[in-house]
């Protein structure tokens, strides 16, 4: 049983009253696990088809994301070369919730603004279908860090991860973004049964420095979103003063917004206007709240909020350093010959200017980038590879963001799937050569038809390509 603060007993007592003992019954059952299978992969069809695992365990689905399912804490997802394949993403149930009412969209200027360490911005991006610009920002660079691997691992195409401050973001765009999803850094009650250490941490000062720092992040938020745009605020805490209180302060600052109202799932309780800290906030019973002892998740918070106003067709608001040149394809013939040679798709045409270079390191920018001039950039789209002395050599993140009917050759690792061997798979994850008949060249390396990175034929030996950082 976790110990949690007295404050914290006290305060929650108030504010459930009758059911404050269901509360707090709910922190003596386990954790709820779940994962998000990565529709830029394939689908959730195809994933239950292909993971014979799944068929020790009663797969159940997470109510609010479609793409969600709940597994047993004793199934080693996080082992399974399906996970180094980016094939799915561990997240906490209830942390599915405000990309779901974010209702993200093919061809949008979409930020996610606090995005580490990249569950919500890889969740948007799978509604996204790699088309638009996803902007990935988080202000602490180790965590930012940890964003742009799994942006990586995810096969995300059209994502730029930035290591800025929220008010050095904002001097660069305004009225920019068609969507914003600001997942706040809180107090972290509603991890207390996932992470007992948020426990140990909490403090009724540690609440208000946060209500304070959210206050900032959504003034920041507002003046990059466009007219007419949509706000997610969330958290995972119950402190009133950190969920109602901070949407309603947020609405007397900004008028312009309101909240909108949105249906909710079993299980989902209404924000409260006793908890607002006396300030009126229409519509403040729209807001959603998740407690664990009525889904099954942890606890959370979120408000939808729309901003008044519209724009016209074609409309792009202001960028400090406007978008970003790029160079003609052309001008980088080893990529255009490695895409002639072992793609089936062309990435880009040999006149586009959708391309970037940093030294030997070429990129394919998102649609309409902005201009990365003075911006801390981690990832400016989809990384192709090294340009070296007369030749290519592609990125791993490339074999990621590439399906097999993608590429002319590729290897399967996993054929065996009924058998459950493992024996290659594991073999190439572990750095060994292998062999293997067919024509010389790269080849897409796949498990149960997933990519999962490069190997280079030659001589009937496939050298290994698989990042050495990664191996097992």
């Amino acid at each position: 049983m976790i110990e949690l603060p007295k404050e914290f007993e006290i305060r929650m007592q108030d504010m459930l009253g009758n059911a404050y003992p269901a509360f707090v019954r709910s922190y003596e059952k386990n954790k709820m696990q779940a994962l998000r299978v990565n529709t830029l992969k394939g689908s959730v069809e195809e994933f239950l088809e292909k993971a014979p695992f799944l068929e020790r365990i009663n797969i159940r689905r997470v109510p609010w994301e479609r793409r969600g399912i709940y597994y047993d804490e004793n199934m080693p997802f996080g082992k399974h070369p399906f996970h180094e394949a980016g094939v799915y993403y561990i997240q906490e149930p209830s942390a599915m919730t405000p990309v779901s009412y974010l209702e993200a969209q093919p061809n949008e200027k979409i930020l996610d603004l606090c995005a580490a360490p990249g569950g919500k911005s890889t969740q948007i991006a799978s509604y996204m279908k790699n088309e638009g610009l996803l902007v990935c920002n988080e202000i602490h660079p180790a965590r930012a860090k940890i964003l742009s691997e799994n942006v990586e691992r995810m096969g995300i195409r059209n994502a730029l991860v930035t290591n800025e401050t929220p008010r050095r973001l904002s001097e660069g765009f305004g009225e920019y973004f068609d969507r914003i999803l600001v997942d706040a850094p809180c107090s972290g009650e509603g991890m207390f049964r996932k992470n007992e250490e948020a426990s140990r941490e909490w403090s009724l000062e540690n609440v208000k420095l946060c209500a304070n720092r959210q206050d900032e992040i959504l003034d920041c938020a507002d003046w990059m979103l466009r007219p007419g745009g949509r706000l997610v605020y969330s958290t995972c805490t119950f402190a009133p003063e950190e969920d109602e209180g901070t949407v309603a302060r947020f609405l007397m600052r900004h008028p312009e917004y309101e909240i909108i109202k949105i249906d909710k799932y079993e299980g989902m309780s209404s924000g409260s206007a006793e908890w607002t800290g006396g300030i009126a906030a229409e519509n403040i019973e729209a807001t959603i709240r998740l407690f664990p002892h009525l889904i099954d998740g942890e606890g959370h918070y979120l408000a939808v909020l729309q901003k008044a106003g519209e724009v016209p067709n074609g409309y792009q608001g202001f960028l400090k350093n406007g978008l970003q040149k790029g160079i003609l394809a052309n001008e980088v013939k080893e990529f255009l010959a490695f895409q002639n040679e072992n793609l089936t798709i062309n990435l880009v045409e040999a006149k586009e200017e959708r391309l970037l270079r940093f030294g030997e390191q070429l990129y394919r920018m998102p649609q309409e980038m902005p201009s990365i001039k003075g911006l801390k950039v981690l990832r400016a789209g989809l990384h192709l590879g090294t340009l070296k002395k007369s030749r290519f050599e592609p990125s791993h993140a490339l074999a990621l963001a590439l399906k097999k009917a993608d590429v002319k050759h590729s290897m399967e690792l996993w054929a065996n799937q009924d058998k459950n061997d493992m024996s290659v798979i594991n073999a190439y994850l572990n750095g060994q050569t292998l062999n293997h008949e067919g024509e010389k060249g790269w080849y897409l390396m796949t498990c149960a038809g997933y990519s999962i990175g490069w190997g280079k034929l030659a001589g009937q030996i496939m050298k290994n390509h698989y990042p050495k950082g990664l191996r097992k």
